[in-house]
């Protein structure tokens, strides 16, 4: 704090001036109950005199802390901060594209959240970097630290930069940065912090683990597939998914934060490449069945040809219990949102279908809730706001004990719900 008043920042001056304000404030009140009118009049005289030093020095500290940080928004940020470090703890696991929704919706309402990647990515840039330098895939990783940061524009397309010729083609910027940063770092946990905090992440980005994995699966045909890349575009349906090595081990951390969580999401994601491949991981899945937390799955607005072919809702819940039993999730949120025509065939003409749970209020014991959650543009895909709000009013309706002892806190995430739905 005492860099605070070394010369040329300005704050001094104007310290000084509310300072000599209160001082002045302080004395008037201590006469105004003189009963000479003369020092009554003296009183008031100093009293405004006061107040009007205050006023000045208060505003030269607004202009000058302004002027230091190049934007009159500070005070909102400092707020928005402090509520959101207050808001519920929410673990999202998956990977490839749909994980990144979740948290660029989620990231509005709260920081306390926790990003459990998949690490099987054998494919493109993440693909030749795991083969070339013998480093965790970067690529799912690098997705979920752009959602979550809370930086310029310039920097999130920086990371997202691909490199179209020469010997770096099809690299991204990101996964090379996350690479040289593991080995500036020396390990890649501490190379994930440390990216974190150039890009002011909000929350924290976690690998299911730090061991070498390699998916494997059986197909109804009888065959078996090894490889990400290959399993997601598969020749038949998948009977079964498997890892190799079958005991990798999660970081500490992120069964603690499941554990700890008010929330854990699975999905929107690949079924098979991107959210199974982290309950694979023994711990984390017995880490979400134990957990206290509302366990949410997030159905995929579209099939992926190949993977999902004609899967409904039920033909992804009866994977995840042939692949980890019952008891892991308690609802599945679905969208039913209707999808313009054109657009829809287009999908259509790719082998993708819409994935619906046919008006069904349960499935297997599990509750399905049913919402309008698509994004108004040319693709099918989630809105990331309006996922973001459907799960928080989950949370709201199942575990409304998670605001216990911060009911401030529960007031304000409600606010800003409504503020989003336009009633505020």
């Amino acid at each position: 704090m005492w860099r605070l008043l070394l010369p040329g920042l300005g704050f001094k001056r104007y310290m000084a001036v509310v300072a000599l304000g209160f001082v002045a404030v302080g004395a008037a009140l201590a006469r105004l109950w003189s009963t000479d009118p003369l020092s009554l009049t003296v009183a008031v005289a100093i009293l405004v005199l006061g107040m009007g030093l205050v006023a000045l020095g208060t505003w030269g500290l607004w202009h000058t802390i302004t002027d230091l940080l190049g934007s009159d928004r500070w005070t909102g940020f400092l707020y928005s901060r402090r509520q959101l470090a207050r808001g519920p703890k929410v673990v999202a696991l998956g990977g490839g594209t749909g994980l990144p929704v979740v948290l660029r919706g989620l990231k509005q309402y709260t920081s306390n959240l926790t990003a459990v990647v998949t690490v099987a990515d054998d494919g493109g840039s993440s693909g030749r970097l795991r083969g070339d330098l013998g480093i965790l895939p970067p690529g799912d990783i690098r997705n979920c630290m752009v959602a979550l940061a809370d930086t310029e524009p310039l920097m999130e397309e920086l990371f997202q930069h691909r490199f179209e010729t020469g010997e770096l083609k099809g690299h991204s910027f990101g996964n090379l940065f996350l690479a040289a940063m593991e080995r500036t770092a020396g390990d890649f946990v501490t190379a994930l912090r440390e990216s974190s905090r150039v890009l002011a992440v909000r929350g924290t980005v976690l690998p299911a683990t730090l061991d070498r994995v390699t998916l494997w699966a059986d197909l109804v045909t009888g065959e078996r597939i090894f490889g990400e890349s290959n399993i997601g575009n598969s020749p038949a349906r998948i009977e079964r998914l498997g890892m190799d090595p079958d005991d990798a081990t999660p970081l500490a951390e992120a069964v603690e934060a499941i554990m700890d969580a008010d929330m854990v999401v699975l999905g929107p994601g690949s079924l098979y490449t991107s959210v199974i491949p982290n309950l694979l991981v023994q711990p984390i899945q017995e880490a979400i069945r134990n957990t206290a937390a509302v366990r949410v799955y997030v159905a995929n607005v579209m099939t992926q040809p190949g993977e999902t072919s004609h899967y409904t809702v039920h033909d992804h819940l009866q994977a995840l219990e042939r692949q980890v039993g019952r008891g892991l999730v308690d609802m599945v949120l679905v969208n039913n949102q209707r999808v313009a025509g054109d657009v829809l065939d287009r999908y259509l003409k790719e082998g993708a279908e819409p994935v619906t749970a046919a008006d069904l209020r349960t499935i297997d014991g599990i509750l399905v809730v049913a919402l309008p959650l698509l994004a108004a543009d040319s693709l099918i895909r989630h809105d990331p706001d309006k996922l973001a709000r459907a799960l928080l009013r989950i949370l709201f309706q199942h575990r409304p004990q998670w605001s216990e002892g911060r009911t401030w806190d529960g007031l304000w995430l409600e606010a800003r719900l409504r503020e989003k739905r336009g009633e505020a």
